[in-house]
């Protein structure tokens, strides 16, 4: 379903990867490792669309992800490890403005059961100021639970996160691979998504 032929990318005058293809479809993972620099978020930026790549091309369902742009963006759902909450608005807030993005109208029921599950009942109504490192991290995760993308591209989710939330988040991501969901991401730990889902691992520290 997600198909990347012949990628390289470059930063500056360094080549962090070259001729890279991956393929991935439903209920599969992939796990990308590598030293700083290797590339890493460069890559799930390219193949969210967000970057173009020197060379290479990336499909979704057989077409090129430029020529459906609209579509590969409702059927996927980027998380960079960069991503904030802005510090007045309540996690609430931050929730229903992120999906407004998408075009996407949530009920405030929704998203209180989203926060819930993420275990912040109690920090809905708080601005993001006063909120964790973790709590925000937990905060912008709940997006996962609140569009019905197939394809999930996430860097580092466990950042930040405690030991509950990190088997939390897990148990999610092993529920999306069952359903037939589609994963990417990056960590620092080696994630836990079950023995019944196929998936890869990718080092890109070897790929340049």
């Amino acid at each position: 379903m997600l198909v990347a032929s012949n990628l390289s990318c470059i930063r500056g005058t360094q080549t962090l990867f070259t001729d890279l293809s991956v393929q991935l479809n439903s209920g599969q993972w992939l796990y990308l490792q590598g030293e700083n620099g290797a590339g890493k978020t460069s890559l799930l930026r390219i193949l969210a669309g967000l970057t173009l790549p020197a060379a290479g091309s990336v499909t979704w369902h057989g077409a090129p992800i430029s020529k459906q742009r609209s579509i590969y963006h409702t059927d996927m759902l980027y998380l960079g490890h960069h991503a904030s909450l802005k510090e007045d608005l309540t996690l609430t807030e931050n929730l229903r403005s992120l999906m407004a993005m998408d075009g996407l109208t949530v009920s405030d029921a929704a998203i209180q059961d989203a926060l819930t599950r993420m275990g912040l009942a109690r920090r809905q109504h708080l601005p993001a100021r006063v909120l964790s490192a973790g709590q925000k991290r937990r905060g912008l995760l709940a997006r996962l639970l609140l569009r019905a993308a197939k394809l999930w591209i996430l860097d580092e989710p466990f950042n930040a996160l405690d030991t509950n939330a990190i088997t939390n988040l897990q148990e999610s991501l092993r529920t999306h691979l069952h359903h037939g969901g589609m994963i990417i991401l990056t960590s620092h730990q080696t994630p836990d998504l079950g023995a019944g889902a196929t998936g890869f691992v990718l080092n890109l520290s070897g790929s340049r």
